[in-house]
C-alpha cells in the first residue's frame, strides 16, 4: 500500500504503485500514474494526464503536469509522460503537450533537473539528459540522450538539440545544436565537439578522430554546407556517429543550424 502523508491531498482516482511514498502537503490530482517506487519529497503538486515512471524522485515545490503557458491552450485533454529514474529537484516545472503540438510532452528516462528549470509544452527529451539549475526550455524542443545544458541557459522553440551535446551556461540557444557539438555565447555560437562528453561516454579514439574530421570539413570549409555533407558522407561512409551528425545537419529544422561564429577558431 503507497505511503502517503497524513497532510497529503491525493486524489482517490490517481493511480499509485504499492510502493509509491508521498510526503508532506503534496498534491496528487486523478488523472495521474506513479509507478512503482516514485517517491515526491514534500510539497510537490502533480496534477493533469501525467505519468510518472518509476524510481523517479521529485522535491519539494516542484510543478509536475499544470497547463501548459500556451494561450492557443483551450483546455483539451494532453500528456506529460516522464521515464523511470528521474531526478526533478526543487521548483522545477513540467507542462503537458498541446493539440498543435502532437499532444504529448516527454521526458526519457535516468534525467537530472536540477533546481528552478522548465520544460515547456510539447518538448521531448531523450535519456539521460541534464538540465542544470535554472535551465529554460520553451515549447516543441527536441533534446537528445545525455545532452547537458549548462546553469541559466534559455532554448527558443522548435530547436533540437543532438545527443550528447554541450550547451554552457547562460547561453541563448536560437538554432539546432548538432550531435556530439559543444556551444556556448549570449547568442549560443557552435564551438567544436563535446570531447569531455565523448571520452566519458566511451566513444573510441577512432570515432572521436573521425567525428574531429569531419566538423572540420562541415564547418571550416568554403562552400555550400549541403555540398560539404556529402563530401563527409562520402569520406566517413560506415563511421556511425559522422553518419548521426549528417542525419541531423540534413533533416527537417525550423531554426536552422547553429553554427560557428568564425570558422577556423573553434575549440576543438
Amino acid at each position: 500500500m503507497a505511503d502517503i502523508h497524513p497532510s497529503a491531498v491525493v486524489d482517490p482516482a490517481a493511480t499509485l504503485a504499492d510502493d509509491v511514498t508521498i510526503g508532506p502537503f503534496c498534491t496528487v490530482g486523478p488523472k495521474v500514474t506513479l509507478e512503482s517506487g516514485v517517491r515526491l519529497i514534500s510539497h510537490v503538486v502533480v496534477d493533469g494526464l501525467t505519468r510518472v515512471g518509476a524510481n523517479t524522485k521529485v522535491y519539494p515545490f516542484a510543478s509536475i503536469g499544470m497547463p501548459p503557458q500556451d494561450l492557443k491552450f483551450r483546455g483539451e485533454e494532453t500528456e506529460l509522460v516522464i521515464g523511470a529514474g528521474n531526478t526533478i529537484r526543487e521548483h522545477a516545472t513540467m507542462n503537458p503537450g498541446t493539440e498543435g503540438g502532437g499532444g504529448v510532452t516527454r521526458i526519457g528516462d535516468g534525467g537530472l533537473f536540477m533546481v528552478g528549470c522548465h520544460v515547456a509544452h510539447d518538448c521531448q527529451i531523450g535519456d539521460g539528459v541534464i538540465l542544470a539549475n535554472n535551465v529554460l526550455l520553451a515549447g516543441h524542443i527536441a533534446i537528445g540522450d545525455h545532452a547537458i545544458l549548462g546553469g541559466g541557459s534559455a532554448v527558443h522553440q522548435f530547436v533540437r538539440i543532438g545527443r550528447h551535446a554541450m550547451v554552457g551556461g547562460v547561453s541563448g540557444v536560437e538554432t539546432d545544436v548538432i550531435p556530439f557539438g559543444s556551444v556556448m555565447g549570449n547568442r549560443a555560437r557552435l564551438h567544436g565537439l563535446n570531447l569531455i562528453g565523448l571520452k566519458r561516454r566511451g566513444f573510441s579514439r577512432e570515432e572521436i578522430q573521425a567525428l574531429r574530421s569531419a566538423y572540420r570539413m562541415l564547418f571550416e570549409e568554403d562552400g555550400v554546407i549541403a555540398d560539404r555533407a556529402e563530401e563527409v558522407a562520402a569520406s566517413f561512409d560506415g563511421v556511425a556517429p559522422v553518419m548521426e551528425v549528417l542525419e541531423f545537419v540534413r533533416g527537417k529544422s525550423d531554426r536552422g543550424l547553429c553554427r560557428p561564429a568564425h570558422p577556423g577558431t573553434e575549440l576543438l
